[in-house]
C-alpha cells in the first residue's frame, strides 16, 4: 500500500476514533447520577487532545467500574464549572480534576470551593495530565485532595523537593550539560503527599491509540525507512537547544535511510511510522511523548534516551525488551542503530513485545483497577 493512500486511512481512522470520544463526553455530560448508585465519579474536565487522552478511559472501560466496583461516571466541563454554570451531575461520591498547566490560585479556589458546595464530604483527586514528572502543585493542593494523579513519575522520590535549574529534572540536565541560563527552582513537597501519589497511564489511553492496539498487530513487511527522526526542534531555550542537539545527531548518520523535518500531517506522520524500522523518540517538555506510542502501534522500535528513572504503567520502557536505550548525550546513537539495523529478529522482537505488551494491558480491565485507589476501592 502507497504511503498517500495508507496516510488516506489513517486520516479517517482517526477521525472516526475522535468522533467517538466526543460522543462519551456528550452523554457523560448530559446525564445526571443514576438514584440510588453507591459508587459516583465525577470528572471535571478540559476539551483538548492532551487532558482528554486521560479521561477516555474512564468512558471506554465504564463497564470495568460498573462490574468492580459499582461506579457511575459522569464528565463535567471544567470552563463551565468555574463559570458558575450548571452541571448535570451532583452529589457525587468521588471527584477528579484536571486544571490547565498554569492555573491560577483564584481559579483554584474557585474551583475547590464549587466542588464542595456540589459534593459535599467527596473525595478529591486530582488528574495531572502535564508532560513533566515534577510536581509543582504539591504546596498549592496538598490541603484539598486525597490523591494526586501523575501519568509517569521519578522512580527516585527523593528527588523530589530538590533545587533544579529550570522547572523539572530535564531542564535541570540540559541546562547544566549545555550550559544554558536558566534559574534555579524548587517545589516543596509537603509532609506525606507523596503517599497520595498514583500513577496513571499515560498516551496509551488516547482515542487515537488505545483502539489501535486492539486490531491486528502491525506487519514488519515493506519497511524501507531506517530511522524516522521527525520532531519539532521549536521551543523554549533548553528545548530547543535538546531537539536541536537530537536532530544533529540524525543528520550526521551516513549508511542508512533517514527521514527529518517536520510540518506533514500526523497521518502521514503515521504512515512513515508504519514503514520505518526505528522511530528516534528524544525526550519532550516531559520524557514521554506521543511519539513513542505512535511507533508502538506501528510497528517500529523506539530508540530513545534511557527512561531507567521514570516510573510509568503500563511500562514500555524495558530496555533492549520494549525499548532501546541510547545515553542522553547521544554519543553511542550510531552504535546502537548499526546494531538494531543489522540484526532483524531483534528488532521485531523488541517491537512486538512493546505493542504486545499494551495491547494485553489494553484488553484487560487492568485500568479500572489502576485507578482503585481513587474509589478507596
Amino acid at each position: 500500500m502507497s504511503l498517500a493512500i495508507e496516510a488516506q486511512l489513517i486520516r479517517i481512522r482517526k477521525l472516526l476514533d475522535r468522533r467517538r470520544a466526543a460522543r462519551f463526553r456528550k452523554r457523560a455530560m448530559a446525564q445526571p447520577f443514576s438514584p440510588g448508585s453507591r459508587s459516583r465519579l465525577l470528572l471535571v474536565t478540559q476539551p483538548e487532545r492532551l487532558p482528554q487522552s486521560q479521561i477516555f478511559p474512564f468512558h471506554h472501560y465504564a463497564p470495568d467500574f460498573r462490574r468492580l466496583y459499582g461506579t457511575e461516571i459522569r464528565e463535567a466541563d471544567l470552563g463551565d464549572m468555574l463559570a458558575g454554570l450548571p452541571i448535570a451531575a451532583r452529589g457525587a461520591t468521588v471527584v477528579a480534576f484536571q486544571t490547565p498547566f498554569d492555573v491560577s490560585d483564584a481559579d483554584l479556589a474557585r474551583l475547590f470551593g464549587r466542588l464542595r458546595a456540589d459534593h459535599p464530604g467527596a473525595r478529591i483527586v486530582c488528574l495531572d495530565w502535564f508532560a513533566p514528572t515534577d510536581l509543582r502543585n504539591a504546596f498549592r493542593m496538598d490541603g484539598m485532595v486525597d490523591l494526586y494523579v501523575k501519568k509517569h513519575l521519578l522512580r527516585d522520590r527523593n528527588a523530589y523537593g530538590r533545587p533544579t535549574l529550570g522547572d523539572t529534572n530535564l531542564t535541570d540536565h540540559y541546562a547544566r550539560r549545555l550550559n544554558l541560563p536558566e534559574p534555579e527552582v524548587c517545589f516543596p513537597i509537603p509532609p506525606g503527599f507523596l503517599d497520595k501519589l498514583v500513577v496513571g497511564p499515560s498516551f496509551v489511553t488516547a482515542p487515537t491509540i488505545l483502539p489501535t492496539l486492539l486490531q491486528r498487530p502491525p506487519s514488519f513487511r515493506g519497511r524501507d525507512i531506517d530511522l524516522h527522526a521527525r520532531f519539532d526542534v521549536n521551543g523554549t531555550p533548553w528545548y530547543g537547544a535538546m531537539r536541536a542537539e537530537a536532530d544533529a545527531a540524525a543528520a550526521a548518520l551516513s549508511g542508512m535511510t533517514v527521514v527529518r523535518g517536520m510540518g506533514v500531517h500526523i497521518a502521514q506522520f503515521l504512515s512513515e511510522l508504519r514503514h520505518s524500522k526505528i522511530c528516534f523518540s528524544p525526550f519532550g517538555y516531559g520524557e514521554v511523548c506521543w511519539r513513542d506510542f505512535e511507533a508502538v502501534i506501528s510497528g517500529a522500535v523506539v530508540l530513545k534516551p534511557d527512561m531507567s528513572h521514570v516510573e510509568t504503567n503500563p511500562d514500555i520502557f524495558v530496555p533492549w525488551e520494549t525499548y532501546v536505550p541510547l545515553a542522553w548525550d547521544l554519543s553511542d546513537l550510531s552504535d546502537v542503530l548499526r546494531r538494531l539495523l543489522g540484526d532483524a529478529p531483534l528488532r521485531e522482537r523488541i517491537a512486538s513485545q512493546a505493542f504486545d505488551r499494551l495491547r494485553t494491558w489494553v484488553a484487560s480491565d487492568g485500568f479500572a483497577r489502576q485507578m482503585a485507589p481513587l474509589l478507596a476501592a
